[in-house]
């Protein structure tokens, strides 16, 4: 009923949206001057940031009922168009500042139609610097409107006004909506390079937590175009990160709107051992939690305890832990007055929040656990389960350090320590086995440079839970070495080396040792994955001397080039398979040196994409892990066999 309304309102020539709905709170001189205080930073984050702008802005027009399509392209010439089927920013005279509303909304700091909650009730960009923060930031930026049956275009300069709003074309009467055409300043942004994938991923979300509306991004540069769209909203997205994982239930799903703010979850736990839970306040993804999931973290706690005690199941009091065990849940939150910590809004503080979300959670699943025994007595047992893997941990941590591993003034025996106190300047080197290990001692700037050689492959801990992890010795010498803990003990403050760099062989076991260091750190570890810490050292693969040439190549590509360059003839080709083929001196020059070494750092661009490569690649499902061998199998340069 109300998607009929919404469409007779579209259609109708006057939609409620027009320059007297937009209000003005300041002009827009400061963003350029500081870029961080609007859109966090300037580095990858804030220029993907400029994007999300836009595309918040089209998707609120589909929360108010009048836009079904947004597109995104990254052109070749580094811009990006954002164009969406909405009512299109409004192009009459503004009544109090004689210009067209859309110049108001694109070179006025806070100017919009989001602050009286009559054009759009619930908003992500709430506070209205939104796409005129984008404009400030961009060496240009074009828009073009369609409405009233033409369409509109002005071009900006540096978020300045550089043309007249201008009719250049005839559109149909009902063909409405906005589209915009950006290039980042390369004065502000030292990067200017868009990324498909992280663009891809916050894209892929907002059509997860928008069910029925249409998402597509296009990269010109190399052809890449995906296209999301799911009728089955937040239900579809718990499907998709659990798609290689093996589920214990069918989905979980309640929905609730409670003055004005509507909340819904949706939740379904599986045999793995991994908590994946995403919150989203007004399509924004909260990284950083706030009350909306201490509310259900809450509640879901106290559901499962009341549901042992209930029905006399043995066991001891889950914690909030113990009930997360295997689960991937989203939740998201609509709420018409948010208060978001900072531009950026990673954390939700809203307090009156947690207790409307911990009511609803609380009812609905207190409900559907006493409708379903079967299932509830399924999630219950798991949870009792990690309970008594959690006490086991407990144990094998307090035997561990007992013996000395874990104990902070006690750094395992195998780590050649460097001397420099100041963690930001010290590098830790995770080496594969004890020859090379030996070999990069024996290279390496002792001043800041730390070795810690790693004896055959480490626990994939995809498949562990917590206690077999404190079992591992060489997990537990890494934690040590390391120093921040991990699990409820991680402490960011006691990170001993800014750069953790996993130095292993350029063969298959050399590339399966990798994948199971950067399985424990993502799993365990994530923050500081996140933060940048992690790196993957680039042993060269082949030596090539000719004469008294002597260089090293990292790839084929690179040795043909070269060839092509010195010649063929009388030429000394090395192909190395083990960093321990290598003297302390030649992969101090290749692998170790600050000045000639590559090095690559491990980033979270994609979070969903990275549990699911995880799960396929670590987890015990066999199915997908063939498959995707299968589909890759091709793209294989050197295969050991």
């Amino acid at each position: 009923m109300e998607q009929t309304q919404s469409q007779e309102t579209k259609d109708a020539p006057d939609s409620g949206y027009d320059a007297k709905d937009i209000q003005v709170l300041a002009g827009l001189s400061a963003v350029r001057k500081r870029p961080a205080m609007y859109i966090g930073t300037t580095d990858i984050k804030g220029l993907h940031h400029l994007v999300y702008e836009a595309v918040d802005n089209s998707i609120d027009e589909a929360l108010a009922g009048f836009c079904t399509k947004v597109d995104v392209i990254i052109r070749k010439d580094g811009s990006i168009t954002v164009s969406d089927n909405g009512r299109g920013i409004p192009v009459d005279v503004h009544p109090k500042l004689g210009i067209p509303a859309v110049e108001v909304v694109m070179t006025k700091l806070h100017a919009g139609g989001k602050f009286d909650k009559k054009v759009y009730r619930v908003s992500g960009g709430l506070h209205g610097v939104g796409i005129s923060v984008t404009n400030a930031l961009s060496k240009v930026l074009i828009v073009q409107v369609k409405r009233n049956g033409k369409l509109y275009e002005q071009r900006y300069e540096r978020g300045k006004t550089a043309s007249t709003l201008n009719v250049v074309g005839e559109v149909g009467e009902k063909d409405t909506g906005t589209i915009i055409n950006f290039t980042p300043d390369e004065e502000i942004f030292p990067i200017t390079e868009f990324s498909f994938d992280i663009l891809s991923s916050r894209l892929r979300e907002l059509a997860f937590l928008n069910k029925g509306i249409g998402i597509t991004i296009e990269d010109e540069r190399d052809g890449k175009k995906h296209e999301f769209h799911y009728d089955g909203g937040i239900v579809s997205f718990v499907e998709y990160l659990n798609k290689n994982k093996n589920p214990l239930h069918k989905v979980v799903y309640a929905s609730k709107e409670k003055n004005g703010t509507q909340f819904e979850y949706a939740l379904q736990y599986n045999d793995g051992y991994q908590e994946n839970v995403f919150s989203f306040a007004n399509n924004i993804n909260t990284h950083e939690g706030g009350t909306h999931l201490i509310g259900f973290k809450t509640a879901l706690t106290r559901v499962m305890n009341n549901y042992v005690e209930k029905n006399n199941m043995k066991g001891m009091k889950l914690t909030s832990d113990d009930v997360r065990e295997g689960l991937t849940a989203v939740i998201s939150i609509k709420i018409p007055e948010p208060q978001f910590e900072g531009q950026t809004k990673t954390k939700l503080g809203n307090s009156e929040i947690k207790g409307l979300v911990d009511s609803i959670v609380n009812d609905t699943l207190s409900s559907y656990l006493e409708e379903n025994p079967s299932i509830a007595k399924s999630i219950v047992f798991k949870c009792i389960n990690a309970a008594q893997a959690r006490e086991a941990a407990q144990k094998a941590r307090e035997l561990t350090r007992r013996k000395g591993a874990l104990n902070y003034g006690s750094l395992p025996g195998k780590l050649a320590d460097c001397s420099e106190k100041d963690p930001a300047k010290c590098e830790l080197y995770l080496v594969e086995g004890d020859s090379a290990g030996g070999s990069a001692k024996a290279g390496r700037n002792r001043e800041f440079q730390a070795i810690l050689p790693l004896r055959g492959k480490i626990l994939n801990v995809e498949k562990a839970r917590l206690n077999k992890v404190f079992e591992n010795e060489e997990i537990t010498t890494m934690i040590t070495a390391i120093g921040t803990g991990i699990g409820d003990e991680f402490n960011f403050d006691k990170l001993r080396y800014h750069k953790l760099v996993i130095m292993c062989d350029a063969d298959v076991d050399g590339s399966h040792i990798r994948t199971l260091i950067l399985t424990f750190f993502y799993r365990h570890m994530q923050r500081l994955v996140e933060a940048g810490h992690v790196y993957i050292a680039q042993p060269p693969l082949y030596k090539v001397t000719k004469g008294k040439i002597i260089k090293y190549v990292y790839n084929d590509e690179e040795l043909e080039k070269l060839l092509a360059e010195i010649g063929r003839e009388e030429v000394n080709l090395q192909r190395y398979k083990g960093l321990g083929e290598m003297n302390p001196q030649q992969l101090w020059e290749t692998t170790m040196d600050p000045e000639n070494r590559t090095i690559l750092q491990v980033t979270v661009e994609d979070a969903v994409e990275a549990d699911k490569i995880f799960t396929l690649l670590m987890g015990d499902e066999v199915e997908p892990r063939r498959k995707f061998i299968e589909a890759h199998a091709k793209e294989v340069v050197n295969l050991d066999v």
